[in-house]
């Protein structure tokens, strides 16, 4: 009995000591570990933060070259028919979506839901302008068919997105 009583005032502090030095070791690294991801965190945002705001700025590009004015001004004189102009139109609209596609990574889903939706509208604006032109006109007639609509409907289809892409610019990054 002496010799288990002496092994449990060995047995005891040992323990004790043994407790204390693991909660101080796991405290150390578990604060090591935190540091090093605030560390990480920092630098990925580092590196983030540009690309995300150059995001930004690229989808507002996009959306204004496939506004309707900027759209027409710029591809206006480059066809022949109605039907070749449409068609213009509406690969250029695409083609600037899938140049941007990428985009879509660096900023909120609702920011490129709003973006594709723009994208939509202004590719539905110019199918419903070019079924009210007559296949055989100028294609000049499409332009002014484009403008009319937008203005009897009072729709700019990309203005919304673009208030929206700056609201979120200044709330994320300034």
């Amino acid at each position: 009995m002496d010799f288990v009583t002496d092994f449990l005032k060995f047995l005891t502090p040992a323990a004790i000591v043994s407790y204390a030095l693991y909660a101080t070791v796991k405290a150390f690294l578990n604060k090591e570990l935190l540091e090093k991801r605030q560390v990480s965190q920092q630098k990925n945002a580092e590196i983030a933060f540009p690309l995300r705001l150059q995001a930004y700025e690229r989808l507002c590009l996009f959306l204004e070259r496939i506004t309707p004015n900027n759209l027409l001004v710029r591809l206006s004189g480059s066809s022949t028919s109605v039907m070749e102009f449409q068609q213009l139109l509406l690969r250029e609209v695409r083609e600037e979506l899938y140049h941007n596609l990428s985009q879509q990574v660096y900023v909120s889903n609702e920011a490129w839901e709003r973006v594709k939706a723009s994208q939509q509208e202004v590719c539905s604006l110019i199918n419903q302008a070019s079924g009210e032109v007559q296949a055989d006109a100028e294609p000049i007639e499409l332009s002014k068919k484009i403008f009319e609509k937008i203005i009897q409907q009072n729709l700019q289809p990309t203005l919304e997105t673009l208030r929206f892409l700056k609201q979120e610019i200044q709330r994320e990054f300034i």
